[in-house]
């Protein structure tokens, strides 16, 4: 049997900081074997004789790691000592990036516990001159410099899309981020002189940030973020209402018990972040999409198969939104959802004109709106009581 190089003591390493690694310190990109009978194995940097080491995934993650013909034992042993002395054990550092929000972001917050930190953008950065817009706003968090640009680079893109899309779970309106391919679409200005004008734009921002990493947080600004109690927080954010972003006073303890949730937790809640963000994104080109993506979101934290989801999803949505809907309404959403899903059913509102007023449309963007505050609700409750692991 091949020996595996992987040690058992390296728990927290994680497969993409690993392969980022080997891609860097043996080469790529990788080259298949026999991929018809190997599927799951790739060989760096190249297969057959220039082979130096072999990846086996399982799960989607790096089970094994084999010596191949080519094998260098000193370089292996150069990279154990990288993992084991920087990579799991680097310094803390300060990682920043961009994200928007629905209300603008005028001041600064800071968790003291989480050590995330919300900053207005840079003076000279561009901003939106319309309130209903994605407001640009500087997010700030812990990170572990690895000693290697791509793995710490890759630490801060994953934690500031983690942070941003559970930030929208916890605060009201919506909080989002650029998308990993900017696309393009068409554009209309209205020049100086008053005439319109159209052109083929891409859809992207860019803002002075500065350094993205740093070694110390950046100094909060004179102006801070209004708190408001947490018990009335979704009442009073209504809305854009011209005042700016505000924060519940439990934010900084929601995204601590955000951090310390288990591996297995965590990844079930940014499923659910990730598809409540998606349903955000897709409701101005299919509400159909949209509204399968709410069910998806709370379908994420339920995490069975098998017969009975619809009961399931009653039953869970009972547990963390007691007396938010009536059991008639929750079978509605879930048959509307498996209609769509399953090929058979979409929204009036994507298959013709739509009178707003007249029961189809409109029982129907009840039936969505009723959705969307359950599944932030569900959310929100569930991070604060997740279930045993």
């Amino acid at each position: 049997m091949a020996s595996n190089l992987l040690l058992a003591t390296w728990t927290q390493l994680d497969s993409h900081e690993l392969r980022l690694l080997l891609d860097h310190r043996i080469g790529g990109p990788g080259q298949y074997d026999r991929r018809e009978s190997n599927p799951h194995r790739i060989h760096l940097p190249r297969a057959k004789s220039e082979c130096r080491v072999t990846l086996t995934y399982s799960d989607r993650r790096i089970a094994s790691v084999e010596p191949g013909p080519a094998f260098d034992q000193s370089q292996w042993d150069a990279i154990v000592q990288e993992i084991e002395t920087k990579v799991l054990t680097g310094p803390d550092r300060i990682g920043r990036e961009y994200s928007f929000c629905s209300h603008r972001v005028p001041g600064s917050w800071r968790g003291d516990r989480s050590g995330i930190q919300i900053l207005p953008p840079h003076p000279e950065s561009p901003t939106a001159p319309a309130e209903y817009a994605d407001h640009p706003f500087i997010l700030e968090f812990p990170i572990r410099d690895a000693g290697n640009w791509a793995i710490t680079n890759h630490r801060r893109l994953r934690e500031h899309r983690r942070l941003t899309l559970m930030l929208n779970t916890v605060l009201a309106g919506g909080m989002s981020l650029q998308r990993r391919s900017a696309g393009h679409s068409w554009g209309c200005f209205q020049r100086d002189d008053g005439q319109l004008e159209v052109r083929w734009v891409k859809n992207a921002y860019s803002g002075f940030l500065g350094e993205c990493v740093l070694e110390l947080a950046t100094p909060l600004s004179d102006e801070r973020l209004e708190v408001i109690p947490a018990d009335r927080y979704f009442e009073e954010m209504r809305g854009i209402d011209g005042r700016g972003l505000r924060v519940p006073s439990d934010l900084d303890e929601s995204i601590c018990c955000y951090q310390q949730l288990p591996f297995v937790r965590r990844e079930e809640f940014d499923r659910a972040a990730y598809w409540l963000h998606m349903a955000s994104r897709q409701w101005t080109i299919s509400m159909s999409s949209s509204f399968g993506a709410l069910v998806s979101a709370v379908e994420s934290l339920i995490n069975q198969r098998g017969q009975g989801s619809t009961r399931r999803f009653r039953t869970f949505l009972e547990e963390y939104a007691p007396g938010a809907s009536l059991e008639a309404r929750r079978q509605e959403m879930y048959d509307l959802r498996s209609g769509i899903f399953h090929g058979s059913d979409l929204m009036v509102i994507d298959q013709d004109i739509s009178f707003g007023w007249d029961p189809p449309w409109w029982n129907e963007r009840e039936l969505h709106e009723e959705l969307w505050g359950l599944t932030r609700t569900v959310i929100r409750n569930w991070l604060r009581n997740p279930p045993p692991t």
